[in-house]
């Protein structure tokens, strides 16, 4: 693999965000070109990224196994929201069980920043090495829980915090291989995080009949781990020539409208994405449906996901990131209010949880690639994580929101289903202001 040459190819480097700047038809800058801050960028430099070196496929192939175990088993928290409410915690609220599971996404959102930072400075492989280790600890300390505030740092704290160490390495090696098919990349890693949500619900709730919760959350522990030690050999960066200047700096960061529309665009869509996720499995069993059958509900939820985030991402490679992200956030939105809010059989649940699966694992594998877009190669690890931080406190206060709706409600599910389809269109908005900053034309490919 060839080295950089210097000069003009390291100032490339220094203010590449993405291909996607190039002449437009009547031979003039497209408006993206004048949004990349000191941009020195050069059609005739573009650096050659190593597009299909086999490091590169083997990243893929690690960080999918990263993402199948930490960020698919963090999806399945509905499983988990149920069998609490039944079991261990019967005596508590939904809202205050919920709590556990947004914990988990603040937890693991707002870990971003400074896991960004670590692998900006250091690289993947020592962060994946702690991560698996957290990860697999949380499993095991919440197998011998009894208390709530026991599960909050176990299966809240300790969990989210392994979960993100391995997420955030994983789809930020991913981006330093690929450019061109960066979110074709980033999705086929991102499908990971939904076959995860499809096994693990099917898995854990065997095993919790079988041979209890203790010893079922072990065993997914254990195999949690071998699959994160294949991560942990496979997932390596490619690394740009070290230059002075690299450093993430928050306050310009801040100061690029494209990236605060995008972060407070997403901030409004995790507000309400998730709840689907939280609360799904106990709506179903509301309805009175087969208790087998409303874990099933989540697992086609995430098998939705499965095709939501490798089809999309291939798609937006050719039409535009911004402009699939935008849509998918909609359609997700529109879902919750028209669907799910009328969704009162087996039959409707199972088309409600596939559809939305699919629009949602949308816009969680192509906001990647959106952030790495408008990005500097050498600080893509800190601006994915800077936004995720962002998000992760309205992603904390989301599942308990929809816990007291529902509460509010005294079991009536319309309000929740509402607050989270109303956040998620809002939200929509923003990232379309986002993709306006970027090229003022509506349908210009960004």
């Amino acid at each position: 693999m060839a080295d950089f040459e210097k000069g003009d190819d390291e100032m490339s480097w220094q203010h590449f965000g993405t291909e996607d700047l190039r002449h437009s038809v009547d031979g003039k800058a497209t408006t993206a070109m004048s949004h990349l801050a000191s941009s020195t960028y050069h059609i005739n430099h573009t650096p050659q990224f190593p597009e299909g070196c086999t490091k590169g496929y083997l990243t893929v192939l690690g960080a999918w196994m990263a993402l199948f175990c930490s960020f698919g088993q963090l999806n399945t928290f509905g499983t988990f929201q149920a069998w609490y409410a039944e079991h261990q915690l019967s005596n508590y609220e939904p809202s205050t069980i919920a709590w556990i599971g947004s914990l988990q996404l603040w937890v693991f959102f707002f870990s971003g920043g400074f896991i960004g930072r670590l692998f900006d400075a250091y690289g993947p492989r020592w962060i994946l090495i702690a991560g698996s280790i957290i990860y697999v600890f949380s499993i095991m300390m919440t197998s011998i829980s009894t208390e709530y505030y026991q599960y909050l740092l176990a299966h809240g704290v300790l969990f989210g915090l392994g979960v993100g160490m391995l997420f955030y390495p994983s789809l930020s090696s991913v981006s330093t291989y690929f450019c061109k098919y960066r979110a074709t990349a980033l999705g086929v890693v991102a499908s990971g995080s939904s076959f995860g949500g499809v096994m693990y619900p099917i898995m854990l709730q065997r095993l919790f009949q079988l041979v209890g919760f203790e010893w079922g959350f072990r065993i997914s522990g254990f195999l949690s781990g071998a699959i994160c030690c294949v991560a942990i050999a496979t997932v390596t960066r490619y690394a740009p020539p070290k230059q002075r200047g690299a450093t993430c700096k928050l306050s310009e960061t801040f100061r690029d409208s494209r990236f605060v529309l995008l972060a407070v665009g997403s901030g409004l869509v995790s507000l309400g994405l998730f709840m689907p996720f939280f609360f799904i499995v106990d709506y179903a069993h509301d309805l009175a449906i087969n208790s087998r059958m409303t874990f099933i509900v989540l697992a086609v939820m995430n098998a939705g996901g499965v095709v939501g985030r490798v089809a999309p991402a291939i798609l937006s490679d050719s039409i535009g990131r911004f402009n699939l992200l935008a849509p998918s956030a909609l359609l997700s939105g529109l879902l919750c209010v028209f669907f799910w809010l009328f969704a009162k059989s087996l039959v409707a649940i199972m088309l409600f949880a596939a559809a939305y699966g699919f629009t949602s694992g949308a816009f969680i594998s192509v906001i990647t690639p959106c952030v790495a877009q408008i990005s500097d190669i050498r600080q893509i690890g800190s601006r994915i994580g800077i936004l995720y931080s962002v998000i992760s406190f309205p992603a904390l206060v989301g599942g308990p929101i929809g816990g007291k709706l529902l509460e509010a409600g005294k079991g009536n599910y319309t309000g929740m289903i509402l607050f989270a389809g109303l956040t998620v269109i809002a939200g929509a908005f923003f990232i379309l202001a986002a993709k306006l900053q970027i090229d003022s034309r509506l349908f210009a490919r960004v």
